[in-house]
């Protein structure tokens, strides 16, 4: 009933997830309880929803989570390799659009945020490490990519994500090993942000992505255009990306707004115009 909630649950037990837009910050909810694996279907659908939701400018932030309080995710439904080759075409094609997916996500332009919560393995982790904000369950999270205990590496991008976040070290460890660390060793090597308790998990999220969305959107696009991807990038070629997100902010309403409001002494009010 509330006219800002905008939510598709058509054939909810068969759809890979439940996709929602609350004050402007869209929910990817994956809907597979208790484990929610990630069946091909999931990557078909984001792959044709997400250009949509990037380019549509009332969408601010993107949140990533899972039904239920059990698992975020157990990773790929691996029973499903076959039939999604078959449908790509070859293993490389299979596993290019899982790379083209994510990386619309962490080079889109919008702000997005996992939550960490029961299982986060294999794609569980990967999804989520393509994420600008990721947050985690105070309890009960177990974090990993246990690919090597299958004989197998990370395939959805995890070893060349993982050490960008938190180190070549900890990424070694925790993928060699095929380790599985909790929340608070997730805060303390810097793959999360936060903890809240699991109950407040979600709500958290939410707030966030709000929080990231009444930031002027113009200027949330540049920082992200900037900063995402520096580790390829020489100190010359980001000093350029930002150069040109400062031309793009200069003189729009939100960089008006901002002056206005400083010199008035109030908070600013955004993505208006």
């Amino acid at each position: 009933n509330n006219p800002n909630v905008i939510k598709t649950r058509i054939k909810a037990m068969k759809e890979p997830y439940i996709y929602s837009v609350t004050n402007h910050v869209a929910t990817f909810s994956v809907n597979d309880e208790p484990y929610n694996l990630m069946p091909i279907d999931y990557i078909d659908r984001l792959e044709q929803q997400l250009p949509e939701v990037l380019a549509d400018d009332s969408i601010r932030a993107i949140v990533f989570t899972a039904e239920g309080l059990a698992n975020f995710s157990a990773g790929m439904n691996l029973r499903q390799i076959p039939e999604g080759i078959k449908r790509a075409g070859s293993p490389e094609a299979f596993f290019d659009q899982r790379h083209r997916v994510l990386d619309m996500i962490e080079h889109g332009g919008k702000p997005s945020i996992a939550t960490f919560f029961g299982f986060c393995l294999g794609a569980g982790l990967e999804l989520p490490l393509a994420c600008h904000f990721r947050i985690a369950a105070s309890e009960g999270a177990k974090i990993g990519l246990p690919e090597m205990d299958l004989g197998s590496v990370p395939a959805w991008g995890g070893s060349a994500r993982l050490p960008r976040v938190v180190g070549r070290q900890h990424a070694l460890d925790m993928i060699l090993r095929a380790r599985k660390i909790d929340g608070e060793e997730a805060l303390r090597i810097g793959l999360v942000t936060e903890l809240v308790p699991i109950a407040e998990l979600k709500a958290r999220a939410q707030a966030l992505g709000e929080e990231l969305a009444a930031q002027p959107r113009l200027a949330v696009k540049g920082v992200l255009e900037t900063i995402v991807g520096f580790e390829s990038k020489t100190l010359a070629e980001s000093l350029e990306d930002e150069k040109q997100a400062v031309k793009n902010t200069l003189g729009t309403p939100d960089s008006q707004e901002g002056m206005m409001a400083f010199m008035e002494k109030r908070k600013p009010v955004f993505n208006r115009g």
